[in-house]
């Protein structure tokens, strides 16, 4: 790896920890796969998250989302379910999606320094069943993006 304005470049994860150690057993054991009762009152009350995808080549891309508070779905402790709502038209994100199903999200109530994190694996859908509950001023979603959760954990 080089870079054209330095040559003092970590390569490693082993230079990485020498830096900053290792983290505690407490910080790794509030990673899972599951929500819990507290996060989902987080994702309940978040009126905003961040959507991070990349493409198959791995270009990145981080989109935002929002909506009233407690927008997304929360379809059982390991399934969210986030309405697609009409913007630009671009749909780097919905594309990225197609190609690549590894998603990150980042929850965000303004005001709480807290965040919620999750990453898992998304897929498109336009089950209507689904996503009639995400109707906002009597408008339904068409399309959806439902997410597994692999990992899930607050950050502060």
């Amino acid at each position: 790896m080089t870079h054209r304005l330095t040559t003092k470049l970590l390569s490693t994860e082993a230079e990485l920890r020498s830096l900053l150690g290792e983290p505690t057993p407490l910080v790794c054991a509030k990673v899972t796969n599951r929500l819990n009762p507290l996060t989902r009152r987080f994702i309940e009350a978040s009126p905003f998250l961040c959507l991070a995808t990349s493409d198959a080549s791995g270009r990145c891309d981080v989109s935002p989302r929002g909506d009233p508070r407690g927008f997304e779905r929360i379809l059982d402790d390991a399934t969210l379910l986030i309405p697609e709502r009409p913007g630009n038209r671009l749909a780097d994100s919905l594309r990225n999606l197609l190609a690549n199903p590894h998603v990150g999200l980042l929850f965000v109530i303004p005001g709480v320094d807290d965040t919620f994190r999750v990453n898992g694996r998304a897929v498109l859908t336009t089950d209507a069943e689904l996503l009639a509950p995400c109707a906002v001023e009597g408008k339904v979603p068409t399309l959806g993006i439902l997410v597994d959760v692999e990992e899930a954990y607050t950050q502060c």
